[in-house]
């Protein structure tokens, strides 16, 4: 399997630990959290069962219920075990299955595998009670148990796992959350399919799929990258296509409002406020958006931030998920296909545009990368995007900032270029400006590193000393 070493062996180190675990395993939908368990433990499980999709049954939610308990008792049944009735409710369901684990148990290690938890969790259900009742009146009792429960609703496994004020209150024995893959990792993948890419067109496919790997399963080694974005996005059969309103649809529990947000902010770079956020949706700036925005960050769609010199009171929050910003940029109103779209404006100004920004976002996905390069690894850093308006300037915006706690501000400039990047003399004077502008913001005694983040490095010449680093593109991929 293609990445995952961190977690793959944190779960065998589980697996073999000779005590009850209670294991939650989250990350944004299409993520691998189900390939993860299935390949880790694979010829391992006792027993596995998926919550079934709420979304075409939200009108009838005692109907689901009964659903999701037959589908239960099937799932007992198809797995060998006894289950002689439909479970009344999810007290009867959790009964049942311990039940028949004590029928089967040998004394060796029984892993049971739940799958899309917060599906089961219909209104009325009392899941959670009866989830509490399983693992705290049997399972956590039994040395030879492991529990895995897996969701794509993070906020979900948040709130009634994680941080749950009632009986499950730090039942949890670990907790996972799985990432998307990291430009490295994508690298890997698709070495591992014989899809011959190179690095800069790896980086322009996250900058599309954002290292889901689910979406780059769609990827064919026939093609150019352009030829299979086209295939994924803009033809008559393209799978992901209605991809965006599924992301919402089967995680959230009012996905228009979810929408709504995301929408908003696509459309600035650097992120707003919740003021802002709530006065153009049109919403109370209260518990409801604190909803909707926590399950955004949990869900890796959303980061939140502190422009540098600003109060916490300014908090920030930036959409950063590439799927969404590239749907929205290029693929969201249209009314009619057009065939060939990416590959017929490749090299329009919309486009070119769209890869500076979507190269930002790539660099605020790959942090640790670009600390590593800087050798600061070890240093606690804060990160974001500033700006500043002048009184008679159109004033300027600065693409990333990184604080260090050892006095030093990486003012970083990030350029996707197919070349080398020179620096001439206008851009210089920019530089001296945008440095000028930002150091009465400075601590006292802190200094500014103007860092250059681009693909193929800089060119030498009298100007480029205003830089005192420069990361490369393929500083990404360690």
């Amino acid at each position: 399997m293609v990445g995952r070493k961190k977690e793959i062996q944190e779960l065998n180190d589980l697996y073999e630990s000779g005590m009850a675990e209670f294991v939650a395993i989250y990350g944004r939908r299409r993520v691998g959290k189900t390939y993860l368990v299935d390949q880790t433990f694979e010829g391992r499980i006792t027993f596995r069962h998926t919550g079934l999709s709420p979304i075409e049954n939200k009108k009838a939610d005692e109907g689901l219920l009964k659903a999701q308990l037959r589908s239960f008792q099937e799932s007992m049944l198809r797995q060998g075990m006894e289950a002689d009735h439909c479970p009344k409710d999810w007290m009867d369901a959790f009964f049942m299955l311990s039940m028949a684990l004590q029928k089967i148990d040998d004394g060796s290690r029984q892993l049971v595998f739940l799958d899309e938890l917060p599906w089961m969790d219909t209104p009325r259900s009392f899941f959670i009670t009866a989830l509490e009742g399983f693992w705290n009146g049997w399972g956590c009792h039994r040395s030879n148990f492991m529990l895995v429960v897996c969701g794509s609703a993070d906020s979900w496994i948040l709130n009634k796992l994680v941080n749950n004020h009632g009986g499950l209150y730090g039942r949890l024995t670990y907790q996972i959350k799985l990432s998307s893959f990291t430009l490295g990792e994508c690298e890997e993948y698709y070495k591992s399919r014989n899809i011959e890419l190179s690095r800069y067109d790896i980086v322009q496919s996250y900058m599309i799929l954002g290292g889901i790997p689910y979406y780059m399963g769609y990827m064919k080694r026939q093609g150019s990258l352009a030829q299979n974005i086209d295939n994924m996005f803009f033809s008559k059969t393209a799978q992901l296509r209605d991809e965006f309103d599924r992301l919402f649809r089967s995680v959230f529990d009012n996905p228009e409002r979810v929408r709504d947000v995301v929408l908003f902010l696509s459309k600035r770079n650097s992120g707003y406020t919740r003021d802002e956020i709530a006065a153009y949706i049109g919403i109370s700036n209260g518990s409801s958006l604190s909803s909707i925005l926590s399950a955004l960050i949990a869900s890796d769609f959303v980061i939140k931030y502190v422009p540098f010199g600003f109060s916490k009171r300014k908090v920030h929050y930036k959409l950063v998920d590439p799927f969404c910003l590239f749907y929205l940029k290029f693929v969201e109103g249209q009314d009619s296909l057009t065939e060939g779209f990416w590959l017929q404006n490749l090299s329009s100004q919309s486009v070119v545009t769209w890869r500076g920004l979507a190269f930002e976002n790539v660099c605020f996905n790959h942090i640790a990368q670009i600390k590593k390069a800087l050798g600061i690894s070890g240093v606690k850093t804060t990160q974001s995007a500033w700006s500043k308006r002048d009184d008679d300037k159109e004033g300027t915006q600065i693409d990333l900032l990184i604080s260090r706690m050892d006095n030093i501000v990486n003012l970083c400039e990030i350029k996707f270029y197919n070349d080398v990047f020179s620096v001439d003399c206008d851009y210089y004077r920019i530089l001296l400006h945008r440095q000028a502008l930002l150091e009465p913001y400075l601590k006292r005694g802190m200094g500014i590193h103007n860092t250059l983040i681009t693909t193929f490095g800089l060119t030498h010449n009298k100007y480029s000393g205003v830089f005192s680093n420069v990361v490369l593109m393929d500083d990404l991929f360690e």
